[in-house]
This record gives structure tokens, sequence and C-alpha cells, in this order.
């Protein structure tokens, strides 16, 4: 099985996407048969939907860019079993780099709903320690819900929203090890839950 984490951020090698490397490290630790992934938006020309409603005829966009070279085949694949999407926090709430991903991806809900049944699960990362991590959260996990995906938390202990770190601490997230704990665990999660649907699945 695959689980492929997106990092939202606009610059590479992030915070986010440190905070996405612990999550699919852990994620293998708790499968090792896992096959993990991570795309960085940063760098990608990955525009907003304008709404044509040229998806409905195919796995097709009126915007030719990276979303549909690169974004779209690491989302069909039929091994996929659980998506991973970290955004930072901008102004509360999520980078509009998050929410330009997350609208396009409606290509897969008319299509037949390709990520039904997948695992979903976010994390986030905010200057400030309550900056509007739980909010993004929670927008992401709405949109994870409009594709029928079993939507998982950061499991236990705490069992709240999923990953939530804060990078204004001395050392940036590297210092946040409680936040860095909720990465791990997010991680383990989804490859747990993951792990029983394709059981499951099986029969």
């Amino acid at each position: 099985m695959k689980i492929v984490g997106i990092s939202c951020s606009p610059r590479e090698e992030s915070t986010t996407t440190l905070a996405l490397q612990a999550a699919l490290a852990a994620a293998k630790r708790r499968e090792p048969d896992t096959d993990t992934q991570l795309i960085e938006l940063a760098g990608l020309d990955v525009g907003g939907c304008t709404g044509c409603g040229r998806c409905t005829r195919g796995l097709e966009c009126s915007r030719d860019d990276d979303f549909t070279r690169s974004v779209v085949p690491a989302l069909v694949t039929p091994d996929l079993a659980g998506v991973i999407v970290g955004s930072p926090v901008y102004l509360g709430s999520m980078v509009s780099q998050c929410k330009a991903f997350l609208d396009r991806t409606v290509m897969l809900r008319r299509n037949g709903f390709l990520l039904r049944n997948r695992v979903g699960a976010a994390l986030a990362v905010g200057g400030v320690r309550s900056g509007g991590q739980e909010l993004t959260l929670q927008a992401i996990h709405a949109a994870m819900l409009c594709h029928d995906m079993v939507v998982v938390s950061d499991g236990e202990p705490t069992a709240h929203f999923g990953g939530s770190l804060w990078s204004g601490c001395a050392g940036g997230i590297a210092g946040d090890e409680i936040g860095l704990e909720t990465a791990r665990n997010l991680g383990g999660r989804v490859a747990q839950v993951a792990a029983c649907l394709s059981e499951a699945a099986r029969g």
C-alpha cells in the first residue's frame, strides 16, 4: 500500500515538509511494507479551480499544469491507501496553495470518487502555538469528507484533529517535541487504519 504526503507550503523544504517527513517515517515504522511519497507544491505550478466543468467529462482539466501532470498520477494509483495533507497556517487558516490543491481534486470526485475509502489526515504548522491550526485541520478534513475518505485523528494518546505544530519556538519545529509527536502519531494512525481497511477488503 502507498501513503502520499502533500506539502502545501509555498516554500521548499519548509517546516511543513519536515513535519510530513516525520509523519511518513512513522507510517513506515508502523507498517514496514508501506511505500511513501512526498510531494511539495512549492515550485510546482498548481493553479486554482476555474469551475469550467471540463473534468465532468473525464480525468482532464482546462489548466494544463503540474497538478494534472505530477499530482494527479500519485493520487489515482491503485495502491493508494492514504493521503496526509500538510499546510502552514497563514492568517488563521490554510494557505492559498492548499486551497487550490483541494479545489482541484474535485476531478477525482467527479470521476468515480477515486479517493473514496482512502485514509485522509491533516497536519498544520503555525508560527504561534494556537494560531489557527485546528481551523486549518478541520477545513482540510471537510474537503476529505467531500471525497468520502476515511478521516482519522492523530490517534492515541491525544486523538485530536491531527498533527498540530508550532514553528515559532526555539529551533523551529525541531524544538516542538509535543507537536512532532502529534505528527508521528498521525502517520502511524494513517498506516494502521489503512492496513486494517486493506485487510478487510481482501476478506
